[in-house]
């Protein structure tokens, strides 16, 4: 499943440089910029979502925007240290389409999340942590190769290859499409589910 790491990046730097110039499929070609992970470099819990966001695209940062925001108030909740995270999408370019003049996002086919996954796995490589966490399908797909119904496995650890175990829950995004009168609800259940994440940091 997982390619092995580029021995040619051996920092963010370079990861940032390698994927600035990639078009190993179309989404490259039309975003701003290539958005990689960021946070603590050798962080114990390292949690991937799905590709960048239109904020994320113009600033060049993950999960700063609503999903961003409402995600770091979950790791708060969960007691987890966001700062001790490193935080990435499978995806490294952002997928939309034009309404006017509004971008929408576009959820990436099975082949642009395929050519990036070797991305991933240079990011993982670099940051080498104790547990990963799977946000969404998407992410869950990259990093387990395979499809993972999300709802029926989610809050739940599951094991890469590389002995690696991998916490899969929704996309935060998710929970900004709950109905408002379930939404304290499904944010609860979101905490309960990262909040399975701290025995990481026990280790």
């Amino acid at each position: 499943m997982a390619e092995r790491p580029d021995p040619d990046i051996r920092s963010l730097a370079a990861l940032k440089a390698a994927t600035m110039a990639c078009r190993e499929c179309p989404i490259g070609e039309f975003a701003t910029q290539s958005v990689i992970g960021e946070g603590h470099l050798k962080a114990r819990l390292m949690l991937v979502g799905e590709q960048p966001g239109d904020q994320e695209d113009l600033q060049g940062h993950p999960f700063i925007g609503p999903a961003g925001k409402l995600l770091a108030r979950a790791l708060e909740e969960a007691g987890i240290p966001r700062e001790q995270t490193f935080v990435s999408n499978a995806v490294k370019h952002f997928k939309f389409e034009l309404r006017g003049k509004r971008r929408i996002h576009k959820s990436p086919t099975q082949r642009e999340i395929a050519a990036c996954h070797h991305w991933l796995e240079d990011e993982i490589a670099l940051v080498r942590p104790a547990a990963l966490v799977a946000l969404g399908a998407t992410a869950a797909r990259s990093l387990l190769g395979r499809a993972v119904p999300v709802t029926a496995n989610r809050g739940q650890w599951l094991p890469r290859p590389d002995g690696l175990e991998v916490l899969v829950t929704l996309h935060p995004s998710a929970l900004l499409r709950v109905d408002p009168e379930s939404r304290v609800a499904a944010f609860e259940a979101f905490v309960v589910d990262l909040r399975q994440a701290q025995r990481v940091f026990r280790r």
